[in-house]
């Protein structure tokens, strides 16, 4: 039996009585059954257990990782690896280089006056890049600035939009030089723009756009020496005249500035690389402004009273060479071009080459003085008709048989004489025109004039060998060979220099930046005919003004003493290549016993009045001359000039 004592069975409490039940003497070992689960109640919470938060942790480790990894890489790959590439890109974004125009040179007269010069303007130019729709927040934003833009610059609309939609550039020029007004024009357009877009309204389309100081090209004499001045294209460059040809030397070397912005706008704060622009040179010019208005009103008044195609007038100082005055006439305004043709952008005086007529007959008889052929008193028997070759040769109008002195055959300007004349230079006839040929050489014929003025004709002078049986016989009274106005000046510049031709120029020298004065090289030299015979062609000249029955007395100057001859040529025709109308010239040099000024005079094709050198010419002459001579305060000397016959009675 057991010891220990025995339980009564008592009655089991009543549910929920709440008494503990008593603990048994020791445990169970077995395990005790699951009671039956108990019906859920409504609104009784049921029990949920959590599983454990270690894998999740890991999974978002692993994920911060990853992603971690991948910025690290990147940031590698920007910083380290391509850092070249990103930073070049950043500066094609952020930095904008724009050229700085230097300022060009001008172009003065022998007295310092200002013939072309700058004034303050500026090229309008734009960012294509900050219009595309991406930085400007607006689809088509070229379109809107174009069409506010348009009739402030006078430019199309299609144009400008064309400009500002270029995907393959950072820099446009949308109109150049211009005016400060247009730039406050357009700075009020954007201003007003920015305070829309500030306030909430549309954006400012004209961001993008800039200016830039370039000057304009200003010709206070509009129409004054414009053929010598020529003009400046609308990038700036020479485009004729000596503007081209000294285009290197005035226009200097431009610079550049490179700057950061931001949405259209320059940051102040950012640092700056410039390089300044290097002004060009200044050109003084051997012209005088003066006389150089006194001739081209002279020619202009005569051109417009003739009807005449066209004319030009070269005034020369005989001693130095130095071209004071090259007019021509119709001629341009080079501040606006729009209403210039063609054929009056050149410099008529030194590109058309035209048949001289009879001014060109002094070389003919410069060279029958210095061979010593004859003398201003040989006799020389003029006919009606001089039949020579296969044809017969004239005068300008019928006459009997002329008893004429050589000084005669000048003053009364006979072709038949000069013919005659000439044919005493040689045995034969082809020796006679190499020794002609050799003279007109001298003088400059068939060749450049020193002046390298761009376009410059050299004139037609063939070979002797190739004068064919016309050209023969009217080379020596100026048909058959072709010059240049300022060539035909260049001869009578030559007798009144005492037979040296000095090398015309139109340049005196240029001032660098620096302020260096720099003259201009010394003409060439060349002695063409003796001084005796300068003098007596001198004096046949004065002939031919001075008496009562030479063909110039129209060029008289009360005063003074003029030495001169007329001319009147049959004209080619430019279009056809045949003699159509006639070319009116007068050349001549003042005072004749001591020489300073030559001025020339050639009138085109004159439909209107006369057509004779002496009548459309002379007058200019006169005209130029006297005002010439004033300007440059040269005295008359007060000699009287010699008398040298003009005719002979047959028999003596």
């Amino acid at each position: 039996m057991s010891d220990r004592p025995r339980r009564t069975p008592g009655p089991r409490p009543a549910p929920g009585a709440g008494a503990r039940p008593r603990p048994s003497a020791r445990p169970s070992t077995r395990t005790p059954a699951r009671a039956p689960a108990r019906p859920s109640r409504p609104g009784a919470r049921g029990t949920v257990r959590l599983s454990s938060h270690r894998p999740r942790l890991r999974l978002f480790g692993l994920l911060f990782t990853l992603v971690m990894l991948a910025f690290t890489v990147r940031l590698l790959q920007v910083q380290a690896v391509d850092a070249g590439t990103y930073a070049a890109k950043a500066d094609v974004n952020r930095y904008v280089t724009v050229p700085i125009a230097a300022e060009r040179g001008t172009v003065t007269d022998r007295n310092g006056v200002a013939l072309a010069t700058t004034v303050d303007a500026y090229d309008v130019t734009a960012d294509p890049y900050l219009f595309t729709p991406e930085q400007a927040k607006v689809p088509d934003a070229p379109a809107q600035a174009a069409e506010l833009l348009a009739p402030v610059l006078g430019v199309a609309e299609e144009t400008l939009t064309e400009r500002l939609s270029r995907p393959d550039t950072r820099y446009v020029v949308l109109a150049r030089q211009q005016s400060p007004q247009v730039r406050r024009q357009i700075t009020d357009l954007r201003q007003v723009l920015a305070e829309r877009q500030g306030s909430g309204g549309t954006r400012n389309v004209l961001a993008g756009v800039y200016f830039e100081e370039h000057a304009k090209r200003v010709y206070p004499g509009k129409r004054l020496a414009a053929g010598v001045l020529g003009f400046v294209t609308a990038d700036g460059t020479g485009g004729g005249g000596l503007e081209a040809k000294y285009d290197e030397t005035l226009a200097g070397q431009d610079g550049k500035i490179t700057y950061a912005q931001s949405g259209g706008r320059r940051v102040p704060t950012e640092e700056v690389r410039e390089q300044p622009a290097r002004p060009g040179s200044d050109v003084e010019l051997t012209l005088d402004r003066d006389i150089q208005w006194a001739a081209q009103q002279a020619i202009s008044e005569q051109v417009e009273k003739s009807q005449a195609d066209h004319g030009y007038v070269v005034v020369q100082d005989v001693r130095t060479g130095e071209i004071l005055a090259m007019a021509n006439a119709p001629g341009y305004d080079p501040n606006d071009l729009s209403g210039a043709t063609a054929d009056r952008l050149g410099n008529p005086a030194v590109q058309d080459a035209f048949e001289p007529g009879s001014t060109s007959k002094v070389m003919s008889m410069a060279a029958v003085l210095e061979e010593g052929a004859a003398t201003p008193d040989t006799h020389v028997v003029v006919p009606n008709r001089l039949p020579r070759a296969d044809r017969s040769f004239a005068d300008d109008h019928d006459h009997p048989t002329l008893y004429l002195t050589l000084n005669g055959v000048l003053a009364k300007s006979s072709n038949i004489g000069t013919i005659l004349a000439v044919e005493q230079l040689g045995d034969t006839q082809p020796e006679a025109n190499r020794v002609l040929h050799s003279y007109l050489r001298k003088f400059g014929m068939g060749q450049r004039t020193g002046l390298g003025f761009p376009g410059e004709t050299s004139g037609i002078l063939a070979d002797p060998e190739d004068w064919n049986a016309s050209q023969q016989y009217t080379i020596p009274f100026g048909q058959g060979m072709s010059v240049n106005a300022v060539q035909a000046a260049s001869v009578y510049s030559t007798v009144a220099n005492g037979g040296v031709r000095v090398a015309p120029t139109l340049v005196r020298g240029t001032t660098g930046p620096d302020g260096r004065w720099r003259p201009a090289p010394k003409p060439e030299r060349t002695r063409v005919v003796g001084e005796k015979t300068a003098r007596t062609l001198t004096t046949m000249l004065e002939s031919v003004v001075a008496d009562a029955e030479g063909t110039g007395t129209a060029a008289q100057i009360p005063g003074y003493r003029v030495a001169g001859k007329t001319g009147t040529a049959n004209r080619v025709d430019p279009a056809t290549g045949r003699y159509n109308g006639y070319t009116a010239s007068f050349a001549g040099f003042a005072p004749a016993d001591a020489p300073r000024v030559t001025v020339y005079c050639a009138v085109q094709n004159p439909k209107q009045g006369s057509y004779f050198g002496s009548q459309v010419c002379g007058p200019v002459y006169q005209q130029v001359m006297k005002y010439t001579l004033k300007a440059l305060r040269i005295p008359p000397t007060g000699e009287k000039a010699p008398r040298l016959p003009l005719t002979f009675k047959p028999g003596e």
